[in-house]
């Protein structure tokens, strides 16, 4: 649907130029200048709190820079998925999509096709939006910017809430896009996989901001080797400003020209050096947690236990045992009852059969995905200590303040309330409660949301250490990877079997996972040839069903092509309720398609 144009070189969509933005006393950045041309997929990282959404909110041209200027091509069209998407009240699927667009008419016909392309048709385009959950609710919002076809789409925090499907998807997407991207994120895998030049937004770059050409890994080789330079750059100076000051304190006079120039340079070379021990300097949260007791080597045992919602079975028969090293990582789609057997294995809801028991010196820690057991309306400092100035960390009584500094919380920001904190400053301050809790079982669900690279590397290399068991939900696969030792997978969404699988790693789910795909994607021209080779056992019912599927098929893409080929008839475009009844049948018809293709690849299934 967009129109397309050849070039022989890239076209620049969008240039920044001096760019600076300070918030009260604080320079976020300044002097930050950048290109970006046609079909570009560019990731933007940095650590939290580095002002990466509020120079997207720049570019986007949502809020004004300080200093410098932002030059866009003449019309560039620009499109913007916000970390957190807003909906008007009682919205439906179908009116958010258009929202944006002035002539509904003219745009239906695309919005029930991205709404096809989305899997957002199969809810019914009355559907209402709030009752969707995050990861449906970012592909809504995600439509909605694609309906006016933008040249330029910002994304802030893509993956955030989506499960690792539909992750998946977004990276095909993004990848075959005809469009530039500017995505901010801290999920590794996908910007490995999806981003063609790195942008790295922080204080400690020369000028605020480094730019690498090519893909994540090899930004990260070039980071590393300019930290070496910056870092050797750093100790010649300072030799030579020891010499310097050496030569000073001889008490030379500063009566001739050269020796007061060379004083002068040895404050200029003094500042110099200061700038570079401040850049060169990391801030690190520090992570550790605790077991300061032995651990039993049966933690949780788990026999049999099946769970049902509203008569729908989310998983059944599993048995279990969480023992201190235990690393163990639950995979699935959003709703697939991830965060329910964590409740059950921790005792805070009961099983429909089976049992679970719990040692007796098990104590669990509970990273909760929605964080509420953080008090929105106290301060940071308050949500650790309710009174009093020392925390007790690990045997030893700590003050408070010096506690926070571990978790870059550092003077008046312990005062702030935690409802003005970032979503990564709320994710830190959960680690920080956890870290006083006695635990040898801690439990994380979605604790990577919102967290900045360096601290993800860093709550990695603590739970790896940690000498008791950990319990993981994460939609960051690289994350999940560098902890779990196993992976319990749910199982996709139709299946009729509701038993959990075993997977080593991750690189083991997807390929399981796509091959899963495949089988429920295979062309239905391999009917007979699958029907007669393998032994399926079905019933006279089912022979009966299987054998009118095909012709029931063909006579529905027969039925849809031509609705499609209506579709684009010209003289409809002036007729809207027409072709809007046109768009309604295709997109039914694709459901049914879908639908008959699942049911055929069932009956077409070996019997064990």
């Amino acid at each position: 649907m967009w129109n397309t144009h050849v070039y022989s070189y890239p076209m620049l969509l969008l240039s920044a130029n001096q760019v600076e933005k300070s918030y009260a006393s604080r320079i976020l950045f300044k002097n930050v200048s950048f290109g970006l041309e046609d079909k570009e997929r560019v990731g933007l990282v940095g650590p939290n709190g580095a002002g990466k959404t509020t120079l997207l909110k720049i570019l986007a041209g949502k809020i004004e820079p300080d200093e410098g200027q932002i030059t866009c091509k003449k019309g560039l069209k620009i499109g913007f998925l916000e970390q957190t998407p807003q909906f008007e009240s009682r919205a439906t699927i179908l009116s958010t999509v258009l929202s944006k667009s002035k002539d509904h008419d003219e745009h239906l016909g695309y919005a029930y096709e991205l709404m096809a392309r989305f899997d957002l048709i199969s809810f019914g385009e009355d559907f209402l939006v709030q009752e969707l959950s995050g990861g449906w609710q970012k592909r809504v919002a995600l439509a909605r910017e694609l309906l006016l076809q933008p040249e330029l789409l910002f994304l802030d925090e893509p993956t955030n809430h989506l499960d690792v499907t539909s992750i998946l998807w977004l990276e095909d997407f993004l990848k075959s896009a005809p469009f530039s991207v500017l995505m901010i994120t801290h999920d590794r895998l996908f910007l490995q996989r999806v981003a063609t030049r790195i942008m790295d937004l922080s204080p400690q770059n020369t000028h605020y901001l480094l730019n690498i050409d090519g893909s994540y890994i090899q930004y990260l080789e070039a980071k590393e080797l300019l930290i070496a330079a910056s870092q050797r750059h750093e100790k010649v100076l300072k030799n030579t400003l020891r010499r310097e000051t050496e030569w000073l304190r001889r008490g030379a006079k500063a009566r001739q020209t050269k020796q007061k120039a060379r004083i002068e340079g040895a404050h200029a070379l003094a500042e110099t050096v200061e700038e570079l021990r401040q850049r060169n300097q990391q801030h690190q949260v520090g992570i550790e947690f605790g077991d300061n007791f032995k651990s039993p080597k049966k933690l949780i045992e788990a026999s049999g236990i099946t769970k049902s919602y509203n008569g729908q079975a989310l998983f059944s028969k599993i048995d279990l045992l969480v023992g201190p090293k235990t690393r163990l990582a639950l995979m699935g789609d959003n709703g697939a009852g991830k965060s329910t057997l964590i409740r059950l294995l921790l005792g805070l809801e009961q099983p429909d059969a089976g049992s679970i028991k719990h040692a007796e010196a098990m104590r669990a820690a509970y990273f909760e995905q929605n964080r509420q057991t953080l008090d929105y309306k106290k301060t940071v400092l308050r949500n650790l200590c309710a009174e009093g100035d020392f925390v007790d960390y690990r045997g030893s009584k700590l003050h408070v303040r010096s506690y926070l500094d571990r978790f870059l919380f550092y003077g008046d920001r312990a005062n702030l309330t935690v409802e003005r904190l970032s979503g990564g400053e709320q994710a830190r301050l959960r680690i920080a409660q956890l870290m006083l809790q006695d635990a040898n079982v801690l439990v994380l669900d979605e604790p990577t949301n919102d967290l900045d690279i360096e601290t993800l590397s860093i709550l990695e290399d603590a739970l790896r250490d940690f000498p008791g068991a950990v319990i993981l939900v994460t939609h960051d696969r690289y994350f999940m990877d560098a902890v779990s030792n196993k992976i319990l997978g749910f199982p996709l969404k139709g299946r009729q079997s509701r038993e959990l699988i075993t997977f080593a790693d991750y690189h083991q789910w997807e390929a399981w996972y796509l091959e899963e795909k495949d089988k429920a994607e295979q062309p239905l021209v391999t009917s007979k040839t699958n029907t007669s080779n393998q032994k399926v056992r079905l019933s006279f019912k089912e022979k009966f069903e299987l054998e009118n599927l095909e012709p029931e098929i063909l006579k529905l893409e027969e039925t849809l092509a031509g609705y499609l080929k209506d579709s684009e008839d010209p003289t409809l475009l002036s007729n809207a309720s027409k072709l809007t009844e046109i768009h309604k049948e295709i997109a039914n018809l694709q459901i049914q398609i879908e639908k008959k293709y699942e049911r055929w690849a069932e009956l077409t299934r070996p019997s064990s």
